[in-house]
């Protein structure tokens, strides 16, 4: 086969007035001229394919850099205690102790998992863990952020077969736990599903790995899988740009995952750390080579040669652009000081991973590659990498909101008698945002690697770091986009605040965060007001917790003709435990216990679940944040679980107390008597509001009777708020039941029997759990 032919940079400078097909990579007419103006020439075809997928939104967060140096710009002594690796590289990197370092970060894959579903999803997977091996770390663990549209809609079962399935796949042959997420059904996600994935690993703290290229003559290895067709332009094409109604406007191929090649690669980097033959490492995830060589270099402050021509093909028929742009998975780029280049390929040979030389690093800050001897690229990596356009876009306040925040579900119609208020509890139990996720969750194997101390259905994930002295981490992951569509700044707000709880209440001490803002077109004045609303509440509240933002990813154009997203900024928050035997369940397990409330109960129904089931109502005001509560509640907590005071422990969120109960009672199938007299009376609500309210801050424990006494006076000592309301209660050989005093009871059977019901009648049977290896 005919090599093709390349544009080379002496063939650019002698013919200026070529057209170029700019506008078809993603790039606008602007754009195209300042990279002229860069170069001083027209750009080759290669340096065109270069720039147009590291300066599209995807990759060079145009629209969101000026918001997100806020989270950099807010941060206090407290904040940096335990960063060890910030903002700007891979993935965080966080310190939890004993020597150990934990990196986390999470991402997103929406528009490739709307087309592809399955391998969307699954290489969303695969590129999330490969910026972990690129830390340095053993990949420990992944957790998925899911949002589907309606649940009876014809095309979502499509979208959430796929999407499961290839999370599934991807990470039960990597031999990951999955150990947590969050399942969301709405019609504002249906053209615009959300793949949000999650990875995180573990590493001492000598083997912290960097993107940085240095030493002029150390070796640019590719090593992996071989380069395809697959996924070329998925940056700048597909995950920048809107959908229209029918779907995307232009359809390149979605990457193609292989997890046994990604395994392979996994043990073949460990292996390359151990013996220090790398001197820095990348991931080719968006934007393939192009990528990697130009962070490398930009990062490194140094120059690249590269030679095109010996990277690996699939597709010999590729052309060198192609190349720089393809996106295939299961690709590492690393730095190898050439008196380590012959042991550095007896490992890969080892491991029997394809590996080539491209080139090696100069001293003289170009980013040059070369396609059979001619010039194809020859530039600074900073403008392709670092120093791509930045916009102010247009901000304008939302026409539509002042009057959305009016229409509170403070006037909605509430039950008062038992019938009614029971009735409504199994509606909320069965809705499909409240239902049990087993359907999806059996898919994954959880304990995989033996180290999962917490996993599904529980409040947050935690995994065992080390076996010696029980060092370990929890995460959770939440974000509520009803409450964001009401107020973007409280709802972000919100979403870390449920996040810290759900880690609270394991018993671990919240420490760190990662985010992924999903969000409509910046090219929309109204949804860039939402991002930076967002981004403020956001950076606010982790300055007033004291948990610094360690990276995370920008998700922009998640619309469907005119309509975007509801603002959906994903929060992740890790949280160290000195010793996973302490972990505290979500779920009571023995009778005869007394059930706490703690925190206060407010009239607070507007963007409720049940505002939502019950009457499809989206209107007035999210529930009021106090974050120097929340941060008094997890000190309370862990304080408690030190002293081994509390026998399990359950955050309050969507659904309230209602459903809070819920998952408490069928977590191991202990029953409950539970009264609402004393929060009406001391709270001044009515009853519904008691089971249905989301007000914040919020938390329901069981405590031992022999630790009674103690768990009050900590409770008084701290200043917060406690009442008791209600006891465990399944007596040996007598059906469980959770009975609310006074109103109505439900069996815990029926309440679990309602509430697995849902995915399964829309989505066909659940599988049995996958079997642990």
């Amino acid at each position: 086969m005919s090599t093709p032919v390349a544009d080379t940079v002496e063939n650019a400078t002698a013919t200026p007035e070529r057209e170029q097909p700019y506008g078809a990579l993603g790039l606008k007419p602007d754009e195209y001229a300042k990279i002229r103006e860069i170069l001083g020439r027209r750009p080759t075809s290669g340096e065109l394919a270069m720039y147009s997928v590291m300066w599209s939104e995807h990759c060079s967060y145009k629209s969101s850099k000026n918001y997100l140096r806020r989270f950099g710009q807010k941060v206090s002594d407290e904040m940096k205690t335990r960063l060890m690796v910030g903002m700007g590289q891979n993935a965080g990197v966080v310190d939890v102790g004993e020597g150990w370092a934990v990196t986390f970060k999470v991402e997103s894959h929406n528009h490739p998992s709307y087309i592809e579903p399955f391998q969307g999803a699954a290489t969303g997977v695969g590129g999330i863990v490969r910026d972990i091996i690129s830390m340095g770390a053993r990949p420990v663990a992944v957790m998925d952020q899911l949002r589907f549209g309606a649940i009876d809609h014809p095309d979502t079962a499509r979208v959430v077969h796929g999407v499961v399935s290839g999370i599934s796949f991807y990470g039960n042959c990597l031999g990951l736990p999955n150990i947590g997420g969050e399942t969301v059904f709405d019609s504002v996600y249906q053209g615009n599903p959300l793949v949000n994935a999650l990875a995180v690993g573990v590493m001492r703290h000598e083997d912290i790995k960097l993107a940085n290229a240095t030493g002029a003559g150390n070796k640019v290895v590719l090593f992996g899988a071989r380069t395809g067709g697959d996924g070329i332009g998925g940056a700048s094409i597909l995950a920048s740009d809107t959908f229209a109604d029918g779907g995307p406007t232009k359809r390149p191929a979605v990457q193609v995952g292989d997890p046994f090649a990604e395994k392979v690669l996994i043990e073949c980097c460990l292996e390359l750390y151990a013996g220090e033959l790398v001197e820095a490492i990348q991931d080719l995830g968006a934007a393939g080579i192009s990528c990697a060589t130009s962070e490398l270099a930009a990062n490194g402050g140094s120059g690249m040669r590269v030679d095109l021509e010996n990277v690996l093909l699939r597709d010999p028929s590729l052309t060198p652009e192609e190349i720089l742009m393809s996106e295939s998975q299961e690709r590492m780029m690393a730095i190898v000081a050439p008196e380590k280049l012959d042991a550095f390929l007896a490992v890969v040979g080892k491991w029997d991973v394809e590996t080539s030389v491209l080139g090696e690093v100069t001293g003289d800050g170009r980013l040059q590659i070369f396609w059979h001897g001619e010039q194809i690229v020859d530039v600074d990596p900073s403008t392709v990498a670092v120093d791509g356009p930045v916009y102010d876009r247009p901000v304008a306040y939302p026409t539509w909101i002042d009057g959305l925040q009016a229409d509170s579900a403070a006037s909605l119609p509430r039950a008062t008698d038992g019938d009614a208020l029971r009735d409504q509890f199994l509606q909320l139990v069965a809705s499909p945002n409240l239902a049990d996720t087993s359907w999806i969750t059996n898919q994954y194997d959880y304990y995989v690697l033996g180290n999962t101390a917490l996993s599904f259905p529980d409040d947050a994930g935690m995994i065992r770091v080390d076996e010696e002295s029980g060092l370990g981490f929890a995460i959770a992951t939440d974000c509520n986009g009803r409450y964001c569509q009401l107020d973007p700044y409280a709802g972000a707000q919100l979403a870390l605040a449920e996040a810290y709880r759900n880690v609270a209440v394991t018993g671990a001490n919240p420490t760190a965060v990662t985010d992924c803002l999903n969000f409509g077109s910046p090219e929309n004045p109204e949804v860039m007001w939402q991002f930076g609303q967002a981004v403020d509440g956001l950076s606010d509240a982790c300055l007033e917790l004291g948990v610094p933002v360690t990276g995370g990813n920008v998700s922009f154009y998640n619309q469907t003709g005119d309509q975007p997203i509801f603002p959906t900024p994903v929060v992740g928050v890790l949280g160290i435990v000195d010793d996973v035997a302490r972990r505290i369940p979500s779920g009571w397990q023995d009778a005869g216990e007394n059930i706490y409330l703690l925190g206060t109960t407010a009239e607070e129904l507007d963007g409720s679940a049940w505002a939502d089931t019950i009457h499809g109502h989206l209107g007035g005001r999210p529930p009021k944040v106090d974050l120097a509560a929340e941060k008094r509640l997890a000190g309370l907590i862990q304080a408690a679980s030190q002293q081994g005071l509390i026998s399990a422990a359950h955050d309050l969120s969507t659904g309230g107390l209602g459903q809070a109960l819920a998952e408490a009672t069928t977590r191991f199938g202990v029953g409950a008597r539970v009264w609402l007299s004393e929060i009406v009376e001391r709270d001044g609500v009515d009853v519904a509001t008691a089971l249905f309210s989301e007000s914040t801050g919020r938390v329901i424990v069981s405590v031992p009777r022999e630790e009674d006494v103690k768990f009050r006076g900590l409770c008084e000592g701290r200043n917060y708020p406690v009442i008791r309301i209600g006891v465990t209660d399944a007596a040996e050989g007598v059906e469980s039941v959770l009975d609310i005093q006074g109103l109505f009871s439900v069996p815990v059977a029926e309440i679990r029997a309602t509430s697995r019901a849902t995915l399964p009648a829309a989505f066909g049977e659940i599988v049995d759990e996958v079997p642990t290896s």
